[in-house]
């Protein structure tokens, strides 16, 4: 009896006599005593009778109206309602040695009051360190894959595993959740360092491209120029009108197209030709000093 948690049978000499008085008392002081014997519970509460220190057998007590020895009992009431217990992020490794971050919540309900007024003093702190043993010993054998895929089995399969140890503690577990599955800040961090460090190479990519797409261009046009002298032109005139249109106080004196088309022609001229020129200016200063010798 003492590991069930009920009250022995058999009762000592100085209970019996206690437990005599307080009937007296009950008896003579009626019906002034009825106020503090007789208590209220709710439909959704339960009350659980402790006697002098011993639990009472029998079921709790409730709902509506029960009775109680005054100084001699004690009762604690228990909300059978469903709760819920969110559980905090929690470190797990997977079957690929991946470390994961998880969160859960717990919905459960207290069936057995007795039973579970024997045996847990903490009701909360007991199911949120059995939840995350559960869930670490249950996702070491699945990939980091699975769990992201299978995240509602994996929950189905925590919770039965849950309700066969809470049963004996007098507890229901009616649902358990995953609510996240995510990776650890540094994990995160180094691979958001990677994922700039790929659009930074893409970029590259790309621009050189771009270049390498504007360089043909270029080529292409050049040719086109240099066959087409009237083309080169018309280039030339579109960017006389480009810098005329450009409020700019100096003022831009673009020498003709047709001097740097003679000074081009000049350079490349034949031997013959360049002798020719340097005589002809040299001519009109051997004339001058012929002119002002005296000895002449």
């Amino acid at each position: 009896h003492f590991s069930l948690g009920v009250k022995s049978p058999g009762l000592g000499i100085c209970e019996w006599f206690l437990t005599i008085l307080s009937f007296l008392f009950v008896v003579v002081t009626f019906p002034f005593s009825v106020w503090f014997c007789m208590k209220v519970v709710q439909e959704y509460e339960r009350a659980i009778v402790f006697r002098l220190g011993h639990l009472l057998p029998g079921r709790a007590r409730g709902p509506g109206l029960f009775f109680l020895l005054p100084c001699l009992d004690t009762y604690h009431k228990i909300d059978l309602r469903l709760k819920t217990l969110e559980i905090p992020f929690h470190q797990v490794v997977t079957k690929d040695m991946v470390t994961l971050e998880i969160d859960a919540v717990c919905y459960y309900r207290l069936e057995n009051a007795s039973l579970l007024l024997t045996t847990l003093t903490s009701i909360s702190s007991a199911i949120q360190l059995l939840v995350q043993t559960t869930t670490k010993r249950l996702l070491a054998h699945r990939a980091f894959s699975e769990i992201l895929l299978e995240r509602k089995s994996i929950s189905q399969e925590i919770k039965v595993a849950l309700d066969a140890v809470t049963g004996c503690w007098g507890i229901k577990v009616e649902r358990t959740e995953i609510n996240n599955v995510q990776l650890p800040a540094e994990v995160r961090q180094s691979l958001a360092v990677e994922a700039e460090a790929q659009r930074q190479a893409k970029a590259r990519v790309i621009a050189a491209e771009g270049e390498k797409a504007a360089s043909e261009s270029l080529r292409m046009a050049a040719e086109i120029l240099s066959s087409a002298p009237a083309a080169a032109q018309l280039r030339y005139l579109h960017a006389l009108h480009s810098l005329t249109a450009e409020k700019s106080p100096a003022f831009i004196l673009p020498m003709p197209f047709d001097v740097t088309n003679l000074a081009s022609s000049a350079t490349h001229s034949p031997p013959a030709v360049s002798s020719l020129l340097t005589a002809n200016t040299k001519q009109p200063e051997n004339s001058e000093d012929k002119k002002d010798s005296p000895m002449l």
